[in-house]
C-alpha cells in the first residue's frame, strides 16, 4: 500500500513535480513543512493563500469596475439578461429558484458539512476536514472583498425573478461557492476512485453542477454573465491553490516517513 491512500489519481502521483515551476515550489516550502510539520504547513500555506487570494479580489475588482463602465465585457450582460427573460416560464422560474437555494447561505453550508462528514467517517480521515471547510472559508472571504471592493448593482429587480436580493453583485456568491465547494469534492472522490471511467464522471457532473449554478442566477435575474464568469476564474484559482497546498502536504508526509524509515 503507498504511504498514503490519497497519493495517486489514477496513474499519477501527485507527490512527484514535472514542471520547474513545481519543483521549485516544492524547494521553497520545504523549510516550512520541516520546521511546523506537514499539517501545519497545509493550514498556514491555505490561510496564507487565502488572504492573497481575498486581496487580490479586491485589487482585480477595480479593473473589473473599470472594463465594465468602458462597455467591454458589459456588453455581454445586457444580451444575456435579455435571453433568460424570453425563456422564463412559471414552472422553470420555480424548479430554478429552487436549485439556485442548494448554493445559497442556506443549502451549500449545509451540503459541504454533510459530504465532509460523509467522506471524513467513512475514509476515516482528516483530510475532508480540512480541505473543504478552508476551501469554502477561502470562496467566502473572496466574495466579500469582491462585493465590498465595488458594490456592483444587480440587474434592474423589475427583470428578476422573486425571492428579490439586495447585496451588491459582483461576484455572484452562489456561483464562486459552487464551483470551489463541488471542485474539492470531486477532487476527494477522484483520489480514491480507480476507474478511469468513475473518475471522469464525476469530474463531469462537479463541472455541470457548478456551470448550471451560475447559469441559474443570470437565469433568475439575480446577477449580472460577467458577475458569474469573474466568479468561476476566481473559484479556479482558488481551488488550484488549495489542491496544491494538499499536494505538497502529500510530498512533504511522505518524505518523513521516508526520513523515518517508514514503508512506502
Amino acid at each position: 500500500m503507498p504511504a498514503h491512500q490519497d497519493q495517486y489519481v489514477g496513474p499519477r502521483d501527485l507527490t512527484r513535480w514535472s514542471s520547474p515551476l513545481g519543483r521549485l515550489l516544492v524547494r521553497c516550502v520545504r523549510p516550512l513543512a520541516r520546521w511546523v510539520g506537514p499539517h501545519t504547513a497545509l493550514l498556514l500555506i491555505i490561510a496564507i493563500g487565502g488572504g492573497i487570494a481575498a486581496a487580490l479580489t479586491a485589487a482585480s475588482a477595480e479593473v473589473y469596475e473599470s472594463v465594465v463602465e468602458a462597455d467591454g465585457v458589459a456588453a455581454l450582460d445586457r444580451p444575456a439578461l435579455d435571453l433568460a427573460v424570453s425563456l422564463r416560464q412559471d414552472w422553470l422560474n420555480a424548479f430554478i429558484t429552487g436549485y439556485t437555494n442548494i448554493g445559497g447561505p442556506i443549502g451549500m453550508p449545509i451540503l459541504a458539512v454533510g459530504v465532509m462528514v460523509l467522506l471524513a467517517a467513512r475514509r476515516r480521515s482528516w483530510t475532508p476536514v480540512i480541505l473543504i471547510p478552508a476551501a469554502a472559508f477561502g470562496s467566502l472571504l473572496m466574495t466579500v472583498a469582491g462585493k465590498d471592493a465595488i458594490g456592483r448593482l444587480r440587474p434592474p429587480i423589475e427583470l428578476a425573478v422573486p425571492p428579490y436580493e439586495s447585496s451588491p453583485s459582483f461576484p455572484s456568491g452562489h456561483s464562486l461557492n459552487a464551483l470551489v465547494i463541488a471542485g474539492i469534492v470531486a477532487y476527494l472522490l477522484v483520489l480514491r476512485q480507480q476507474r478511469k471511467r468513475t473518475r471522469a464522471l464525476t469530474i463531469t457532473l462537479a463541472v455541470l453542477f457548478a456551470a448550471t449554478m451560475g447559469l441559474s442566477r443570470v437565469y433568475l435575474g439575480h446577477h449580472w454573465l460577467t458577475d458569474v464568469l469573474v466568479a468561476w476564474t476566481l473559484g479556479i484559482a482558488w481551488l488550484a491553490l488549495v489542491i496544491t497546498a494538499h499536494r505538497l502536504f502529500l510530498t512533504f508526509r511522505l518524505h518523513r516517513m521516508a526520513a523515518r524509515g517508514a514503508p512506502a
